[in-house]
């Protein structure tokens, strides 16, 4: 397991986090994913074979937002 620390624009509001989180904790070898607004930080425990880096950016600009 790694952690990965994304900066992500456009979450403004409690929805943004449960979309974000609810989308990258459904991948495949993420174990956790923590959604912090105020930081536009999202944290992301994961086996890097199963979720890849290019699966969980993927996984957030699916829900909208923007992985800086």
């Amino acid at each position: 397991m790694v952690t990965t620390i994304l900066e992500v624009e456009g979450m403004t509001c409690d929805h943004c986090v449960k979309a974000v989180t609810d989308a990258v904790m459904a991948l495949s070898g993420v174990s956790n994913v923590i959604v912090e607004l105020e930081s536009k930080r999202v944290t992301v425990d994961h086996d890097p074979k199963e979720a890849t880096l290019d699966k969980i950016k993927a996984e957030i600009a699916e829900e909208g937002y923007t992985v800086v």
